[in-house]
């Protein structure tokens, strides 16, 4: 095994996942440590089953997963601890309050009572939910339900944040707040996944972008790099043209 601290933050070597058909096939995927990486790709290309693999909810079929070069099957708790995910439609605990829910949330990645305490107030703070922070969740909207959960992936301050969707149904000044939060993560040290259909964020955002088609990496690159291989000025244009690509 490669020595830690020159590891990437993930590498996936012909990673695949079938249902009936190929949805993630022979994927090597390499996302280095402090990072923003944008996974992309059209509907049914792979993205959240490739994510939930990472994150250790799904079993590939075969290939392997090193996170911080760490080999999720050999020792998946280890790896476990150093990630974070969120899927586009989170789950929270209605009859609790935001305290409650990033407390429990924190005993459960056995964080210090008094750091837990301390790093929720922060976040709370940073996405504008401390006005709301002794409320029951059950009566928010959408977009506090999102910074909540945002903020639950955030309490034990993982190495490695993985995202699928995470601006879905924000409004401008919701997303404002996610985007800061995680272009801040990045400047600490951390690395960020994640995936979006608002081509807008990631041009803005990822400093890598990957783009999958039927399971398989067909393009990767700074936009710069993915701009030199078409004859697209915008991300849009670039990654309508390589999906088009036979």
């Amino acid at each position: 095994m490669m020595d830690k601290d020159l590891s990437p933050a993930l590498r996936t070597a012909s990673l695949s996942k079938s249902y009936g058909r190929p949805a993630v096939d022979k994927l090597d995927l390499t996302v280095r440590r402090g990072e923003l990486y944008a996974l992309l790709g059209p509907n049914g290309a792979g993205k959240t089953t490739t994510l939930r693999m990472v994150a250790g909810l799904v079993a590939p079929d075969s290939g392997r997963i090193e996170v911080l070069g760490i080999d999720l099957a050999e020792a998946p708790r280890e790896a476990k601890r150093r990630i974070a995910y969120l899927p586009d439609d989170p789950m929270l605990y209605g009859k609790l309050k935001p305290t409650e829910y990033l407390e429990f949330v924190a005993g459960l990645w056995g964080v210090e009572a008094a750091a837990a305490e301390a790093r929720a107030r922060e976040l709370l703070d940073w996405l504008d939910l401390a006005p709301h922070a002794h409320e029951l969740t059950e009566g928010f909207s959408r977009g506090m339900k999102q910074k909540l959960a945002l903020a639950g992936a955030l309490i034990h301050d993982p190495e490695l944040l993985i995202l699928d969707e995470p601006l879905t149904g924000l409004d401008a000044g919701a997303a404002r707040q996610v985007k800061d939060l995680l272009l801040s993560h990045v400047a600490k040290g951390g690395t960020v996944i994640l995936t979006t259909h608002i081509l807008e964020v990631a041009e803005r955002l990822a400093q890598r972008i990957g783009i999958i088609r039927e399971g398989r990496l067909i393009a990767e690159g700074t936009l710069d790099e993915l701009r030199a291989r078409t004859s697209g000025a915008s991300l849009e244009d670039v990654f309508l043209q390589l999906t088009a690509q036979p």
